[in-house]
């Protein structure tokens, strides 16, 4: 059995291991309630602007941009991995990986890839498995993040692809649900997939008017799709982020619940050792005192 010193030393451990992770739900906390307004704030304009270019793509037609038209066969594959640059936040980093790994192995052995790493958990991964990462972002996911962001990752991506370079190109993140509930998602960003207006096409459904623009569909849809593949970057990074503070909020509170569940656990074998240790001394004296008398 342990001395009594040393369960000290262990419920003084848990202690301060509590008072961390308690520390750290509180951090985690503070900044998911920004990111999650950010999130909320950005989800009707990212909807919005799926419905207008839904609208212009059906009109102006597949062969309007190199952006719409699918590439057989597709040999390359560039894959834009989401995760966190720090740990401590559960499942979260292993389940974005399990979803880029399930992806790769699907594809089999015929299709190279390659990576953009948002994040040092993907892009340590990637290093380990000897992969090709094209770029990596660093202290982005997590932080505030400016749409600059998303903007100069995406041209990289448009230039990759209309170069030739990457035949498809899909985003891995993060689709934030609920505060327990966060689920790795892959989606193509390139080429740009058929755009299904946001508006229900059912028989009772309100009438909505054509949009009217100008210039023509085709020249707008030259500006418009790029700009397409910069706003679902941004949205991936935003319902990563979101997703990351909300998994470590979670892990950190189990975490505190855990260190609790210890100190009890600790305290009660400490008072055992030290009714143990009291009965022994008792011992000790009645048996000298029966000693004297003998």
């Amino acid at each position: 059995m342990a001395t009594l010193k040393e369960i000290q030393l262990k419920i003084s451990g848990v202690k301060k291991t509590r008072q961390i992770t308690k520390a750290m739900n509180m951090v985690a906390t503070s900044r998911l309630r920004g990111a999650q307004q950010n999130m909320e704030r950005f989800r009707p304009y990212a909807a919005k602007f799926a419905e207008v270019l839904g609208s212009l793509a059906g009109r102006a037609g597949e062969g309007a941009s190199l952006l719409l038209v699918p590439r057989e066969p597709v040999r390359k594959v560039h894959v834009v991995l989401c995760t966190s640059d720090r740990g401590l936040c559960g499942g979260f980093n292993l389940n974005l990986i399990s979803k880029a790994e399930a992806f790769k192995a699907e594809r089999g052995a015929d299709t190279s890839f390659s990576f953009t790493n948002f994040g040092k958990k993907g892009r340590d991964w990637c290093r380990t498995g000897a992969m090709t990462i094209d770029d990596h972002y660093l202290g982005v996911v997590g932080g505030r993040i400016p749409f600059n962001i998303a903007v100069n990752a995406g041209r990289k991506l448009v230039d990759g692809f209309t170069s030739g370079a990457y035949d498809e190109v899909f985003l891995v993140y993060s689709q934030f649900v609920s505060m327990a509930r966060q689920e790795p998602r892959i989606q193509q960003l390139l080429p740009i997939p058929k755009i299904e207006s946001a508006v229900a096409t059912a028989a009772d459904a309100p009438w909505q008017a054509e949009h009217i623009c100008e210039p023509s569909a085709t020249e707008l849809l030259a500006d418009l799709l790029p700009r397409s593949v910069y706003v679902q970057l941004y949205k991936g990074l935003l319902e990563t982020s979101t997703s990351e503070h909300a998994a470590r909020r979670t892990a950190m509170d189990n975490a505190t619940k855990a260190c609790k569940d210890m100190i009890e656990n600790l305290t009660l074998v400490y008072n055992k050792a030290r009714q143990a240790a009291i009965t022994a001394e008792l011992m000790d004296i009645v048996g000298g005192a029966e000693a004297l008398k003998g």
